[in-house]
């Protein structure tokens, strides 16, 4: 079935039909062909992570991508000598904290504006007032404004004083290299729906095979105890421990044979940055303004301002372009006015190119009066 539009943003995205398709059939969770396939994945996550050898393990979690961020942050950080420290730069990093204050874990906040990547001095400035802090989190494309974080940097601080590593790679992990043992990253975050290109239901965890080991005991919750979950895994041969999505499993599965078939990370990569700067240029030319510039930029999702012209509605602008095809997503910054247009999922540069046509026409008919 062809579908009415393009989604042109940061997960949910565009899939293709082969994976659609793999959704049509059921399968038993107790199955073993379908645990079979489970454990095909876990094994394909670690690999896409860089890793060659068994210090590293995956563990699916059901729920959105947020779900898995709260199994993580739940679980790994011990429950009486346990600290957080999150940096902040966007929406999803305070997001973390929000989830490690309902959770009653004491938390360290490090706060930069949405505009500002991170400075590795002050997280320094915090380690060394707080040495107490355990465990560190950063989000490394924070998709408030599609800024990437430093990872590398961040992750030789947190190692440097000797600190558990969280990264929330949720719009970032396979859309772009991360050589997870060699950043020392001891727990990778991510989510089936988004650049591996599957669709929503599930999240993932790439995790330190002795950092995870260590967690027995430490969850806040049933649900989503990470620990548990990979114990279940580990033992029963993919089996998850409460029902888990079938078909979106499946589908994923197919989304990470198509990862392979396309050229594996590097080349998906290529694609999306070859999309978003057919974007950035194509808008630019049409008048529109980057809110970030081009060395904080990620290739997954750009921030556009507002034009500076009175009448500009949102809204209307939006429901033009769905007309035409393509879905994009309003702003999500504090500050200032803005919108968002993604370059991941099954998106190819004809199709940024057929958007900037629709985006041109629309602005064409707006400037003549016509709605």
């Amino acid at each position: 079935m062809k579908n009415p539009y393009l989604l042109l943003t940061p997960g949910p995205l565009s899939t293709s039909e082969s994976v659609r398709s793999a959704m049509l059939r059921d399968w038993c969770t107790w199955d073993t062909e379908y645990n079979s396939i489970v454990q095909e994945i876990r094994k394909r996550l670690v690999g896409l992570a860089g890793v060659r050898s068994d210090a590293y393990t995956s563990v699916l979690m059901q729920g959105s991508g947020t779900f898995t961020v709260e199994s993580v942050i739940g679980t790994v950080i011990p429950k009486e000598t346990g600290k957080l420290l999150v940096v902040i730069n966007g929406a999803y990093g305070k997001r973390m904290a929000e989830i490690a204050k309902m959770l009653d874990i004491p938390t360290i906040v490090c706060a930069f504006e949405e505009h500002e990547t991170i400075n590795m001095e002050q997280v320094m400035i915090l380690l060394e007032e707080h040495q107490d802090i355990t465990h560190v989190a950063m989000v490394h494309c924070e998709t408030t404004t599609g800024i990437l974080n430093p990872i590398k940097e961040f992750c030789d601080v947190a190692k440097r004083y000797n600190k558990v590593t969280i990264i929330d790679a949720m719009s970032s992990f396979g859309g772009m290299p991360i050589m997870i043992e060699d950043l020392q990253i001891d727990f990778l975050i991510s989510s089936a729906n988004k650049c591996i290109q599957g669709v929503p239901g599930f999240g993932f965890v790439i995790a330190n095979r002795k950092k995870l080991e260590e967690c027995q005991g430490n969850a806040r919750s049933l649900s989503l105890d990470l620990y548990s979950q990979y114990k279940t895994m580990e033992e029963h041969g993919g089996k998850w421990r409460f029902t888990s999505p079938t078909h979106v499993v499946r589908a994923f599965y197919q989304a990470l044979i198509e990862l392979e078939e396309e050229g594996g990370i590097m080349a998906r990569h290529q694609r999306y940055v070859e999309n978003q700067w057919i974007l950035v240029e194509g808008m630019v030319k049409l008048g529109f303004k980057p809110f970030l510039h081009k060395g904080i930029q990620s290739p997954i999702i750009t921030s556009f301002y507002y034009p500076k012209v009175s009448d500009f509605q949102f809204e209307q602008f939006y429901g033009s372009i769905k007309e035409k095809g393509f879905v994009i997503y309003p702003g999500k910054i504090s500050q200032v006015d803005t919108f968002r247009i993604g370059n991941i999922g099954e998106v190819y540069p004809k199709d940024i190119h057929r958007l900037l046509e629709a985006i041109e026409t629309t602005i064409a008919l707006e400037t003549k009066g016509v709605r």
